[in-house]
């Protein structure tokens, strides 16, 4: 029998959903424990137009994920860009194109909103990482990309 795949925006009840897909993140952090402030965090973020969580759906389970932000812009002709940030698959469903799907959907929502450029910061180091990332069109070395944790 084959699976029901389904690439969308999250929707507003699927939060502890999602939070719990954060969980397949190597970077150990805690576990958000539902709140009032939780809750409107959450409704501040999903009634942004300009901050998108993506989903892969298999068989009613959420098992990818990442985050697209859009940016309005007073340079490049006025084009806004976008940023994709908290790109995660669910350990057992890995390698099997799920987090590519979520990425062309950021992609696709990028060029529809008329983005110049697209831009993804990785931690990782592992090789198979940055070659996922390649894989649907991100390049390497065009930019320099500085961080500072607060």
């Amino acid at each position: 029998m084959e699976s029901k795949v389904v690439v969308r925006k999250t929707r507003y009840e699927e939060l502890r959903d999602l939070l719990d897909l954060y969980r397949h993140f190597d970077n150990g952090d805690p576990v958000l424990p539902d709140s009032p402030e939780l809750k409107e965090l959450w409704g501040e973020i999903y009634s942004n137009p300009n901050w998108i969580y993506l989903v892969c759906e298999v068989d009613g389970k959420l098992v990818s994920t990442c985050t697209i932000s859009l940016i309005k812009n007073l340079t490049r002709s006025a084009r806004p860009y976008a940023l994709i940030e908290n790109v995660v698959t669910h350990r057992e469903y890995r390698n099997k194109g799920y987090g590519k799907m979520v990425l062309k959907k950021a992609q696709d929502i990028a060029r529809d909103y008329n983005c110049y450029k697209v831009m993804l910061m990785t931690g990782s180091k592992k090789e198979e990482t940055l070659k996922f990332y390649e894989s649907v069109g991100f390049r390497k070395g065009i930019k320099t990309g500085f961080v500072m944790n607060m």
